[in-house]
């Protein structure tokens, strides 16, 4: 069992092989798993799977590890013990670590009754997924067009990208309004921004991926008529765009429009003949159509029937 000294728990085993990362060995730190890329940021929303442990006690105390996908969480706000904090900001993308985080960085002198006795040494295992950057985006959408045209013009693709990424983790928990939102501030960044014939490009392909994901969540918010309008927003900046044609062809057979359904949809498969989405689509319409053509009949037929019925009288 190597040269640990008599009498010593578990923790104080694991301790001499951790990294202090506090300087007062408050909180110590074991990388199982390297990550990759930037540290955490300040103010930076995190992904993050963890459980706590307390010593001698096999299951965890708390753990987010059941949920199918974790919530991002906000350092300074959602996350309340200081020592996961501090321990975040050590940590890149990817990384999986174990932290021991002493009282004053856990639960203190009076620990959390009835789980977390006092003066408790607790074990955290963490893992972070992806961490977002929202400060800068916050402070950045907060100034006005003015300051912000005083800014070069890869900062404002970078806060819109960073609020597209936001979008899409709320449109992934099925937050559908909230990423609406994020989605168009992201819009509203590029709206607003003049660029340079040369750099037109880079503002219009930023442009059409929140579009295409404002067309989409539209649709899960079932108002396919703004769905659609985002849609041929898109298809003005990529005419043949197959996402953007289906996204069209969805929003027209959500309100019956059959036959502009239809140019839609069999302009998108024109560009991918082979897409399972697009094609299943087709049939769906083709099936809501023949529905609509025998209603239409049904109810000409009992329009002649019933005036049939009522000419029949005395001669």
């Amino acid at each position: 069992m190597g040269g640990s000294a008599p009498g010593q728990s578990p923790y104080q085993r694991l301790s001499q092989r951790m990294l202090d990362i506090t300087g007062d060995r408050g909180v110590l730190k074991d990388v199982i798993r390297e990550g990759a890329g930037e540290l955490v940021t300040q103010d930076a929303s995190v992904l993050v799977k963890y459980s706590g442990y307390l010593e001698h006690m096999d299951k965890p105390f708390d753990s987010n590890c059941f949920r199918k996908t974790p919530r991002l969480m906000k350092l300074g706000e959602d996350i309340t013990l200081w020592g996961m904090e501090l321990g975040l900001l050590s940590m890149r993308r990817g990384e999986l670590a174990r932290f021991l985080f002493k009282p004053t960085y856990a639960y203190g002198t009076l620990g959390c009754p009835p789980l977390i006795p006092p003066n408790t040494t607790v074990l955290f295992e963490i893992e972070l997924l992806d961490f977002l950057d929202s400060a800068e985006s916050d402070t950045f959408c907060a100034l006005s067009a003015e300051q912000q045209d005083q800014f070069p013009l890869q900062k404002v693709l970078k806060v819109a990208a960073t609020e597209r990424e936001f979008g899409n983790y709320l449109f992934r928990q099925n937050r559908f309004y909230d990423a609406k939102v994020r989605y168009k501030r992201a819009l509203l960044l590029l709206h607003r921004r003049s660029a340079p014939p040369e750099e037109q490009h880079l503002v219009k392909a930023a442009k059409l991926l929140v579009l295409l994901n404002l067309s989409f969540t539209y649709l899960k918010l079932e108002r396919p008529a703004m769905a659609l309008r985002y849609g041929e927003q898109a298809l003005i900046i990529d005419q043949k765009n197959a996402k953007a044609l289906f996204r069209c062809g969805q929003a027209c057979l959500l309100m019956t429009e059959y036959q502009k359904a239809r140019d839609f949809l069999v302009q998108a498969q024109k560009e991918q003949p082979f897409n399972h989405d697009i094609n299943n689509e087709l049939k769906k319409l083709a099936s809501y159509y023949r529905d609509y053509v025998d209603k239409e009949k049904e109810m000409c037929h009992r329009m002649f029937a019933s005036g049939d019925d009522g000419s029949t009288g005395e001669n």
